[in-house]
């Protein structure tokens, strides 16, 4: 057993010194934005002029294709509508919008020729960082934890040099250095959002580090070469989510709504997130926030009737009205509320609400997963449970008598506890659980078989609600200033159940 326990550690050591360099290798190309080396060689421009001048046509109007997606997210002006209160449609650039574009903002994020806010980070922050760990890898883009050189952690975006955009666009157009720039255009956009949409439920943009800033732009093209920072942030963990106090979930849930509140007015719009998964969000301090943006759009879907409005999911089909002046009317909106029902409200908020809430949970249930609520009456809803519980007018069936069933001990705690185990729990050792008064935790100990005692100390949830240590017995009091004791009473066998 010992040689294979030291087997295992090798192993493991191993595989982390190998994730090490990976990690290292992957993200060197951030500390290099100045090195532009072409990967053409001369006997490839020699050997097929004519199809490497149809290949570079073809590169640069997909290149042309994203910058026409970015323009209008550059509007300086955050109403879209014109004199007549119509929504402005740019199909094509004119002298009105060209006057209009924030072109500060796009040289900034282009060639790095400015920061936008003076303690925003650049390339210069980045020099001497540690790299930490790979937070994930997709199509197009790379994150990664690293320490800065302060010890600060923030996560890198980054284009994925092997992942399967960029691949494609190599093979199809024979130019690495072109389809950076191409694959780097999502984050681009990535940042221009971040910049325009900046809200407590969506990931700080900490800065960035842009390509070409006094390099050399040989072929006429902005740098491909472009790394976003964030703040760090945990993944959302549904499994473990699903695990926790109903208390944490219902703040996921209320962080979700109050963003998509903010998105369906935002300054550009009306913003879809057209990839809506648990796996686009992060946590910070317990707060929820969307960390991918480049799938967000606030483009409206045009329409001559109805039937052009409708909003397809898996399981259910709903139909929208076309408004008068040609588009479908919310239906951004909606679609945001009916992911938000799928892939969080069903699992997350329903199990264990608390008994004096639960009518409230399942109208927003039905509302929600019928789509008969838009997003303010979603949020008013969510609010008003919010208000209810926070100040436990929710328990107001509970006898106020039920607390004199215990004998109360202030500035003390206790030792030699005998722990008994509930779920869901904010300690995996015992019985730890969030109570709006000592009232609401009598309650609870009296429904527990096993509950003897309870303590309240200064502990308490983003709530403000108490957290409240049920156990079966313990050995004796000890003092603690920032503890009550509370102990249940022998009860005579004539008291009648209330």
């Amino acid at each position: 057993m010992p040689v294979m326990g030291n087997s295992l550690r090798a192993a493991a050591l191993l595989a982390f010194v190998v994730l090490s360099i990976l990690v290292s290798l992957l993200i060197s190309s951030v500390q290099q934005f100045g090195a532009r080396i072409s990967q053409f060689s001369n006997a490839t421009l020699s050997g097929d002029e004519e199809e490497f001048a149809s290949l570079r046509f073809a590169l640069n109007s997909q290149l042309n294709e994203r910058r026409k997606e970015i323009i209008p997210l550059l509007l300086l002006d955050d109403d879209d509508d014109d004199e007549n209160g119509q929504s402005r449609h740019f199909s094509q650039p004119d002298e009105a919008l060209e006057s209009s574009l924030d072109y500060n903002l796009w040289n900034e994020i282009t060639h790095g020729s400015r920061k936008a806010h003076m303690d925003e980070m650049g390339c210069d922050s980045l020099v001497d960082m540690q790299a930490v760990e790979i937070l994930g890898s997709g199509y197009t883009k790379l994150v990664v934890k690293v320490n800065l050189a302060g010890g600060q952690p923030v996560a890198l975006k980054l284009v994925n040099e092997q992942g399967i955009d960029m691949g494609k666009c190599v093979e199809d157009f024979k130019d690495p250095e072109g389809c950076r720039e191409l694959v780097s255009y999502k984050l681009k956009k990535e940042i221009v959002l971040l910049q325009r949409l900046q809200h407590p439920n969506i990931i700080k943009l900490r800065g960035h580090c842009a390509g070409d800033a006094g390099g050399q732009r040989g072929r006429g093209r902005e740098g491909g070469r472009v790394t976003v920072i964030l703040e760090q942030g945990n993944p959302l963990q549904m499994i473990q989510l699903l695990q926790s106090p109903w208390e944490d979930r219902f703040r996921v849930c209320l962080d979700l709504v109050r963003l998509l509140h903010f998105l369906s007015q935002s300054p550009l719009g009306s913003v879809a997130l057209l990839d809506f998964q648990p796996r686009q969000f992060v946590t910070v301090s317990g707060e929820l926030k969307l960390t991918d943006l480049d799938d967000a759009s606030a483009e409206e879907t045009a329409c001559q009737t109805d039937a052009d409005c409708s909003l397809q999911f898996p399981h259910r089909n709903f139909t929208l009205p076309c408004s008068a002046r040609g588009v479908c009317e919310g239906l951004n909106e909606k679609m945001n509320i009916y992911n938000a029902y799928r892939y969080f409200f069903t699992y997350l908020l329903p199990h264990q609400a608390p008994p004096g809430l639960t009518h409230l949970v399942d109208h927003i249930m039905n509302s929600t997963g019928e789509l008969k609520a838009d997003i303010n009456q979603t949020l008013e809803a969510f609010e008003h449970i919010l208000l209810l519980y926070k100040s436990g007018l929710h328990l107001d069936n509970l006898p106020p008598s039920i607390i004199k069933d215990y004998t109360v001990m202030r500035g003390m705690g206790t030792s030699g506890n005998v722990e008994y185990r509930c779920w869901p729990s904010y300690s995996q050792q015992g019985c730890v659980l969030s109570v709006h008064s000592a009232r609401e935790a009598a309650h609870i100990c009296n429904s527990h078989s096993q509950c003897s005692s309870f303590s309240l100390s200064g502990r308490k949830t983003w709530t403000g609600h108490l957290l409240a240590s049920f156990r079966s017995s313990f050995s004796h009091l000890v003092p603690d200033g920032t503890s009550e004791v509370y102990v249940k009473k022998t009860k005579a066998p004539e008291t009648p159940t209330v």
